[in-house]
């Protein structure tokens, strides 16, 4: 195994996350300099690379809820969007495929049938770019998150319809028996309780995910499709968080493999860059279509907003359908260099603009608003005065146990607020007083009266997250103190230096109340 990329993957991701960027435009950036200096990879780049995909559909799996899947705003959205996209790619097809006029003098003579083919491989999202970016802001279970996963399940599953009828590739009669997969749930979920939570954990992980993705394959059916349904039949399952959290370091690592064969795939020559970056201005028509549909669903304006930026991109699927396109010389190979250099610029746009997605809602927030339907009405909490001295923020394990806490000693002086519409569910039935709502929301901290709150404490995981919920509450009129937990003495500097009042540290708090549960037995016994 050669590890020179290993190192060119380090420095390149270790120098984009100095200036604030995501480490995925550093592995991108790696790739097309390994390439420009003639390396090579062997097999095994590909093989971490095809892991890291497998485990990423597995692990979107242990996230998804079905029923949002067929909400007009996901199952019509996605398919209304390709269709619209590929039409109106066509009936412009003089102006995208010249790339406005300074791409291939080829692109030209392409028949209907290979623009539309093109036309087709760009009208996906990146299934990993986005599920990264969404991880990265712990925005996977906001309202916008699970609305752009959705968008994405379904696309993948256009992707697997295309692939079958493209290839000749039609499921085997055996593949009716995927169906028993339904009933083995109960079985499948006592394995993975009975795993533990030491190793054998994310290995029972790897093998579920990879075991799924072979028996999917030898019915002829594409293999990620397999993990993905795996990871759904295990979502919302007693351990389907942890299975969840003992593999996403493993994902994001082989995930580098992913991101640097993408700029190994070929060299660029200058015409074709400038064609990529040409076809890189359609992500703009992109986003406005989506977020058209989005509102003409009757999505809040907000969240069509953050789900539009977030599937704005170009998707790897992308690169599969041009490779067989290529291989059946229906279109020229310099295509296949094109899109690469496409989705390659797409990701690092994405990634960029992502970050600042809620400033620009905040910043333009009335114009964006004014777009929702007439009468349509947006109930963002269910009170718009919280008559609580205490809210949190997040209600995750620590969360739930800090609101418990204080509910215990301080009753109906707190109320917990979560973004998760589920989880927000079952503290309710739980008797817990949750309003759903996103922190990050300007809007929602807009519509409630915080007169009555005196304090306000932050549990989520994300580091980012926390410091723009801390510019939000800043904005309005709260007197009060703002409290946040951090793993590490970094990220707790950075809180404060964000506007924190008091930072904790979450081991040395477990050290503390681990150490007053100690003097309390020493204390009862000495009384016994």
């Amino acid at each position: 195994m050669d590890y020179l990329w290993i190192v060119i993957a380090f420095f390149f991701g270790f120098a984009v996350k100095q200036i604030n960027l995501p480490p995925l435009v550093g592995y991108l950036l790696a790739g097309f300099a390994l390439n420009a200096f003639g390396y090579v990879p062997d097999g095994s780049l590909e093989t971490l690379a095809n892991l890291g995909v497998t485990l990423l559909l597995f692990t979107i799996g242990l996230k998804i809820n079905i029923s949002t899947l067929i909400k007009p705003e996901v199952l019509f959205t996605a398919i209304g969007h390709t269709l619209i996209w590929c039409l109106s790619l066509i009936a412009i097809k003089w102006l995208i495929l010249v790339g406005l006029g300074f791409g291939l003098n080829s692109a030209l003579n392409l028949p209907l049938e290979t623009a539309l083919l093109v036309a087709f491989a760009l009208s996906f999202s990146s299934t990993i770019g986005v599920i990264k970016l969404l991880e990265d802001q712990d925005e996977l279970k906001t309202k916008h998150g699970n609305v752009a996963v959705g968008i994405l399940v379904i696309q993948d599953i256009l992707a697997v319809i295309f692939l079958a009828v493209a290839t000749g590739q039609i499921p085997t009669i055996w593949a009716a028996l995927l169906l028993l997969f339904i009933p083995a749930k109960p079985l499948i979920n006592r394995l993975v309780k009975k795993a533990g939570h030491g190793e054998l954990l994310p290995l029972t992980g790897f093998v579920l995910a990879l075991g799924a993705s072979e028996i999917f394959a030898l019915v002829n059916i594409k293999a990620d499709l397999g993990a993905l349904c795996m990871g759904i039949l295990l979502a919302n399952t007693h351990k389907a968080t942890e299975l969840y959290k003992s593999l996403i370091i493993f994902k994001d690592l082989f995930l580098v493999g992913f991101f640097l064969l993408i700029g190994l795939s070929a060299l660029p020559t200058a015409e074709m860059l400038v064609t990529a970056l040409s076809i890189s201005t359609l992500l703009i028509f992109k986003f406005l279509l989506f977020w058209v549909l989005f509102l003409f669903f009757r999505m809040r304006p907000r969240n069509a907003f953050l789900s539009a930026i977030t599937l704005s991109s170009f998707s790897e699927f992308g690169l599969i359908v041009v490779k067989m396109a290529v291989s059946k010389s229906m279109i020229d190979d310099e295509w296949l260099v094109i899109i690469a250099l496409a989705v390659t610029f797409s990701l690092i746009i994405s990634s960029i603009i992502s970050k600042f997605s809620h400033s620009i809602y905040a910043r333009h927030k009335v114009f964006i608003n004014s777009l929702q339907w007439p009468g349509q009405q947006v109930t963002l909490v269910l009170n718009t005065s919280v008559h609580a001295k205490i809210l949190v923020i997040g209600l995750g394990r620590v969360g739930t146990a800090t609101y418990d806490s204080l509910a215990q000693t301080s009753p109906g002086s707190v109320i917990g607020i979560e973004a998760d519409e589920d989880r927000a569910k079952r503290h309710q039935q739980a008797g817990r007083e949750v309003i759903t709502g996103d922190g990050e929301d300007a809007d929602f901290w807009a519509a409630i009266n915080l007169t009555d709150t005196e304090l306000i404490m932050l549990s989520t995981p994300s580091v980012l997250e926390m410091m723009f919920i801390i510019e939000q509450i800043r904005l309005t009129d709260f007197k009060g103190k703002i409290v946040c937990i951090a793993r590490f003495d970094d990220e707790r500097q950075q809180l404060l230096d964000g506007g924190a009042d008091v930072v904790f540290s979450y081991f040395a708090e477990v050290g503390n109340g681990f150490a007053e549960e100690g003097k309390r037995l020493l204390s009862n016994n000495a009384t016994a």
